[in-house]
């Protein structure tokens, strides 16, 4: 029977990234680990099989990140709906670096979005959640293996991820023009001093 799903990785930031949220001009875009698949198992005590989660992944990509619309949530709702008014980020990027999911994640100028740079300019440390549907079949007394029939819906941002290295500050870098931005300002203030 297909039940809802959420995993969770922590978003990795910098210094850079804080000032980056601070600029509410420009897209704050980070890089980082969405899901991780094969053996290894997550906080919730769940494995995705690569032969289910790639493909499932890569359809994920056709049919909602290369058309904008991968948008995710302000923490996991109960449903398998993404709510609009609640919209915080959209994944403009996805890609497979071995056994992992990863992407790049836009945090969008919506009220939700501006929340989550709030967050990020005080350092909080935020994750990104997947959320989606399908069975589980156990494979341990501790483990279950998510099922051939996953359906992938979104990557929430949430405050508790349960994929390793999915916190901010495990593993996003920051994108963009602005990547050297405390070395430029560090340089400017000593040329004028």
């Amino acid at each position: 029977m297909k039940q809802l799903l959420v995993e969770y990785t922590a978003i990795p930031y910098s210094t850079d990234i804080l000032k980056e949220a601070a600029d509410y001009t420009k897209p704050l875009i980070l890089k980082n680990v969405l899901l991780q698949c094969a053996d290894k198992e997550n906080q919730n005590k769940r494995k995705y099989p690569y032969e289910t989660l790639i493909p499932e992944a890569t359809k994920y990509k056709e049919n909602f990140v290369m058309q904008r619309r991968a948008m995710g949530e302000l923490d996991h709702p109960e449903s398998p709906v993404v709510n609009l008014k609640n919209v915080c980020c959209n994944i403009t990027d996805l890609w497979f670096n071995d056994h992992e999911v990863r992407g790049n994640i836009e945090i969008l100028t919506t009220p939700a979005g501006n929340i989550v740079r709030e967050l990020i300019k005080n350092n909080i440390r935020l994750g990104v959640s997947s959320r989606g549907m399908g069975s589980v079949n156990k494979v341990s007394e501790d483990t279950l293996e998510v099922g051939d029939d996953f359906s992938l819906i979104c990557f929430d941002i949430v405050s508790n991820p349960s994929t390793h290295g999915a916190f901010i500050n495990e593993s996003t870098e920051l994108l963009g023009p602005y990547a050297n931005l405390d070395a430029l300002i560090h340089d400017f203030l000593s040329e004028i001093k």
